[in-house]
């Protein structure tokens, strides 16, 4: 599956977002979804059949709103001399909250993926079900942390770590109870570690065996459990096979699993929470090393865009939000200059740093400015 960049990301979920919030007053709102490899004349002349159905609405101000916004998707397919490559989504209707009155808007969207299911519904919502999963992140990192008393199962999605599972041996310490021989007692702490590595094994197997986005598993714990458990826990050989990286240390619990993540960077470089978590420390290294080759807020960002000294912007997603009027401009002028927009997430303590110290807009700067 295609990865979607940064930027289709951002254009993505505003678009979503806009027609997600708006609500028709009567079944007026109109979505066309035309998959990949579809013959866009065909759609367009089948939407023309279309509006001598909607002359059967009994309303005659939703009736006249339906055709108005069939013949403006109509007119917008026109434009086009064959389908997108990854399909083409429209959506039209009367998004006017006020009873009586018309507002016909219309939007057209070529995805960042191919669209694979054809749509045409009149309702009081648009259909944005299948450009939001679009959104859904497309890799997946398994995550165990294990030592011989608990482990913990986790996975790390985009820039989220969440807990799936953990589990507990009863595998006793080192001190043994008052008239156990070494020998007996070894036997039975050997047996108890076997059954939790087995445990652990179907746990995972459970979890991540028939998960699709699963792209690799990381492992930690302390020396030599972590071995033990990959050669004698019992795990399949499909997931063995997806372990990609093995970090030593002692913590085995949810702390644990953000130890793992960091300390497994380089296998996973390209993921997008250690993206965020390289750029944002290389801001906050220039910003202390050299001030003055950084630059944040928004007076003094638009400033260093317009002299052409931004090679990279940094905006955070809250920032987005509170300046919608804005950001569009922003970005514009300084992709105009070559500069590298990043848009920065709202989680993980890196990001609401970037965010109490910037006001969620920062810059690292080609060169200095006055």
């Amino acid at each position: 599956m295609a990865e979607i960049t940064q930027e289709q990301k951002q254009e993505l979920e505003e678009l979503v977002e806009t027609l997600e919030n708006i609500r028709g007053r009567h079944t007026e709102l109109v979505t066309v979804l035309i998959p990949e490899g579809q013959n866009i004349h065909i759609v367009s002349k089948q939407l023309d059949a279309e509006k001598s159905t909607a002359n059967n609405i009994k309303s005659k101000q939703t009736r006249t709103a339906v055709i108005e916004a069939i013949e403006m998707i109509v007119r917008k397919l026109k434009e086009y001399k064959k389908t997108p490559e990854n399909g083409l989504a429209l959506f039209a209707g009367n998004i006017s909250k006020k009873e009586g009155a018309k507002n016909i808007q219309l939007w057209a969207y070529e995805p960042p993926r191919p669209l694979k299911i054809r749509t045409y519904r009149c309702d009081q919502v648009f259909v944005v079900e299948p450009l939001k999963e679009m959104l859904e992140v497309s890799e997946v990192y398994g995550l165990l942390v294990i030592d011989r008393q608990e482990a913990t199962i986790g996975v790390l999605e985009g820039k989220q770590i969440k807990v799936i599972r953990k589990l507990t041996s009863g595998v006793p310490g080192k001190i043994r109870a008052g008239g156990q021989s070494s020998q007996r007692f070894e036997r039975l702490t050997e047996g108890l570690a076997k059954e939790f590595f087995r445990r652990v094994a179907e746990a995972m197997k459970e979890i991540f065996f028939d998960m699709p986005k699963l792209k690799g598993i990381l492992v930690g714990g302390p020396i030599p459990t972590k071995e033990e458990f990959l050669e004698e826990g019992q795990l399949v050989t499909k997931l063995k096979e997806k372990v990609i990286s093995t970090k030593d240390q002692g913590y085995v619990d949810e702390h644990g699993l953000e130890i793992l993540v960091e300390a497994s960077e380089e296998e996973i470089a390209q993921q997008e929470l250690i993206k965020e978590k390289q750029i944002l420390e290389k801001f906050f290294n220039t910003l202390g090393k050299n001030q003055e080759k950084t630059a944040y807020g928004l007076e003094n960002v638009k400033k260093a865009i317009e002299r052409g000294a931004v090679e990279k912007l940094l905006i955070s997603k809250q920032f987005i939000k509170e300046n919608q009027e804005n950001i569009k401009e922003i970005e514009k002028t300084a992709k105009n200059i070559g500069s590298e927009v990043i848009i920065i997430s709202d989680e993980g303590q890196d990001a609401k740093q970037f965010q109490n110290l910037t006001k969620g807009i920062g810059a690292i700067l080609r060169f200095q400015i006055e």
